[in-house]
């Protein structure tokens, strides 16, 4: 049996708030990224870049959590995904959503 945490850093510096994923987002924890999400975008803060660097696999849970973040930023497009792991990225084309999402790097 095979179990992995994810890890959640948030950090603000100035204008632009890191949430910082490490680890996998499932169903086992995808409550808690979209709970720090919904925090970080009832702030002020100009930029919310979400690093997926650190992520080695996400469920279609996770996806929901990230599209519906999206979602709720295409009026300031203020949220930005940063740098994806080939293995995320790969999951979110084959689950249709690449396009969906504000990616970069």
């Amino acid at each position: 049996m095979r179990v992995c945490a994810l890890s959640i850093s948030s950090e603000r510096d100035g204008d632009v708030h890191t949430l910082g994923l490490t680890g996998e987002v499932d169903l086992a924890n995808a409550a808690e990224v979209e709970h720090e999400l919904r925090r970080i975008e009832a702030t002020d803060a100009a930029v919310i870049l979400v690093d997926l660097a650190g992520v080695s696999f996400i469920d279609s849970t996770g996806i929901k959590v990230l599209v519906a973040a999206a979602a709720r930023s295409r009026g300031d497009g203020r949220l930005v995904l940063m740098r994806p792991t080939p293995a995320v990225l790969r999951v979110l084309r084959i689950a249709g959503v690449a396009n969906l999402l504000p990616l970069v790097g």
